[in-house]
């Protein structure tokens, strides 16, 4: 009897792990419409638990992707926070209520929380759309990245061979796959299979903290049952975080001896069962009430730890908590999973599509490990004050809730405080002509009025991910002779042969998205009077004026730091400002440009 021959296959990219960030990373290449697969060996999708808060920057992103309405319709919004410390009687008393969110550029101004199952159906559905699905009951069993130079730094190659092996045998179907991908991602989770093909090494230290979680629908006298919470009794500290419609999760500290084993030294959920953690939270929310029916728990111990390396040869990379891991405290798990992949996806398809050289997937690595130390520094910093006992008469030198409210009041936590330090994709000059639009941070949120129809646009929605390049011209005041002769001037730039919108222009496939920005009245501005380049269609024309009914705008100019002269600025794929330049300085973005960008062939 012959033996049928393994099926071979290829593919631009191959996603192990059907996580968030790979879920995240799946759509967002599907919508750069890049061949992308995504394997998971989970028979089927998680129905509960997990992560569950997504932070305003989080949604910001989703929103540049189409993906924020459902979340929104479907989650809590968490707009306050409150503080709760041992009382004189020997239980707990409220210490503060402050803004959950304080970062003032928050476009969304809360956090949001919903199930994590609930999250992942929004990448799912819309990856179905997009005619991509999660291959499940799918494992990965051998990977290789081929050693031969020439084949790596070309960007048309498969120098990653995977063999893929199918759990649920199906009639007909080879059991067995060898995928040649030119690309990997592995957002397998924190025992990440794909990190330790490659032998790379998670440095940090193992959490002294252990916690029990659990879902429920409580019924309770507590006041702050629907803020998000933290409460430090004598008895150790619990977090309230509210839930989508009547659903609370708890977080309860719990003693090491109650749940580590002995003889092996690591968490044994055997030990304890979800009524001991419900208990102890009972506990330290007194004189309050709490009962009510569990639907999900678990307890965790986890490592702050990140990877030595994010990528092997620009060609594999990992993301996610196989990268970095951290406690669930600060709520930043999923977001820190999700804003890897948004980091790295609009790189891979500048790429692949041949737009970008190899070196700019460099950038990935140094972009968001920087940002994952950073992260573990805040966490231990955070967990330090969570997990301390607080001050009291008694315990003098404890946690004080000044202490704490300063640590949680930062923009790390709402994710609109990363900071990209400059790189290839990150220019450092010209800061001066826009302060409010900082170099490797993202566009702040403001709305500016279309000029053809006085309609208000959130600038925010004018950069989707599309992996365009945004240009924003901020062409000062038109009306002006001296500044339209500065503008025209610029246009004549930017027309030449050798400038960066015609030197990478792409037949049929702009790599450039044109917005102008006008500082002129929409009573008596006349948009036909622009150079046509800044006015490829009706709809990309602003200006900086109060919207009909005079309630907001007007102040853009004066909000980003923007002068009467005007100022070039050029948006990255991810929303994130990669450069700065002055109308008669083109050659800045020239240069940007040309650092990573490729000529068409």
């Amino acid at each position: 009897m012959s033996v049928p021959s393994v099926r071979h296959s290829e593919v631009d990219v191959l996603i192990i792990g059907a996580g968030p960030a790979g879920l995240m990373c799946a759509n967002a290449l599907a919508n750069a419409k890049v061949n992308v697969r995504i394997v998971d060996q989970r028979a089927s999708k998680i129905a509960a638990g997990n992560g569950d808060g997504i932070s305003p920057r989080t949604i910001e992103l989703l929103q540049s992707y189409g993906l924020a309405e459902r979340l929104l319709k479907e989650c809590c919004q968490i707009h306050l926070a409150a503080f709760y410390n041992p009382s004189s009687t020997g239980g707990i008393e409220l210490t503060n209520r402050t803004l959950n969110v304080t970062a003032p550029s928050a476009r969304y101004p809360f956090e949001a929380t919903l199930n994590q199952a609930a999250i992942q159906d929004i990448f799912l559905d819309s990856m179905t759309s997009l005619g991509v699905e999660v291959e499940r009951s799918t494992m990965p069993t051998s990977i290789e990245l081929s050693k031969d130079e020439d084949e790596l730094a070309d960007p048309t190659s498969y120098p990653v061979r995977v063999a893929l092996q199918r759990l649920d045998e199906s009639e007909g179907e080879q059991p067995e796959e060898i995928v040649h991908a030119k690309f990997v991602l592995g957002g397998d989770g924190a025992h990440s299979w794909t990190r330790k093909q490659f032998d790379i090494t998670m440095d940090g230290e193992q959490s002294d903290s252990i916690w029990g979680v659990m879902d429920l629908v409580p019924d309770t006298d507590f006041p702050d049952i629907r803020n998000k919470c933290l409460a430090q009794s004598n008895h150790g500290s619990v977090f309230v975080i509210p839930r989508e419609k009547d659903l609370v999760r708890l977080y309860v500290q719990l003693e090491e001896k109650d749940v580590i084993d002995p003889v092996t030294g690591r968490v044994d959920k055997d030990r304890m069962g979800p009524d001991h953690i419900f208990k102890t939270a009972q506990k330290s929310l007194e004189p309050y009430k709490l009962t009510g029916e569990f639907l999900w728990w678990t307890i965790y111990s986890v490592g702050q730890r990140v990877a030595s390396k994010f990528s092997i040869n620009n060609r594999v990379f990992i993301a996610g908590d196989a990268c970095h891991t951290h406690t669930p405290k600060a709520g930043q798990g999923m977001n820190a999973s999700i804003n890897d992949s948004h980091n790295l996806a609009w790189k891979i398809a500048q790429v692949v599509r041949g737009w970008a050289d190899m070196s700019l997937l460099s950038t990935y690595e140094s972009e968001r490990h920087k940002f994952a130390s950073e992260l573990i520094a805040f966490d231990k910093t955070w967990s330090t004050l969570v997990c301390g006992k607080p001050l009291t008469g008694q315990n003098s030198d404890g946690v004080s809730p000044e202490q704490l409210l300063k640590t949680f009041q930062t923009d790390f936590t709402s994710g609109i405080g990363v900071h990209y330090h400059p790189s290839v994709v990150v220019n450092d000059a010209y800061q001066e002509l826009a302060g409010g639009l900082v170099l490797g941070k993202r566009v702040p949120p403001y709305k500016f009025m279309r000029a053809a129809d006085a309609r208000p646009f959130e600038l925010q929605d004018l950069l989707p991910s599309d992996s365009l390049f945004k240009l924003l011209v901020f062409t000062g005041e038109f009306s002006d002779p001296l500044q339209q002769a500065r503008v025209e001037s610029m246009v004549a730039d930017m027309q030449k042969p050798h400038s960066f919108l015609n030197r990478y222009a792409t037949p049929g496939d702009s790599r450039f998205d044109v917005i102008t920005i006008s500082k002129d009245r929409k009573d008596k501005f006349d948009l036909l009077q622009l150079p046509t380049l800044l006015r490829s269609h009706w709809s990309k024309v602003f200006v900086d004026d109060t919207d009909p009914t005079g309630s907001f705008g007007g102040e853009g100019y004066s909000y980003f730091g923007v002068g009467s002269e005007g100022a070039l600025v050029a948006v990255r794929p991810d929303g994130y400002v990669g450069a700065i330049a002055p109308l008669d300085r083109v050659e800045v973005l020239d240069a940007y440009f040309a650092s990573f960008m490729k000529i068409p062939a």
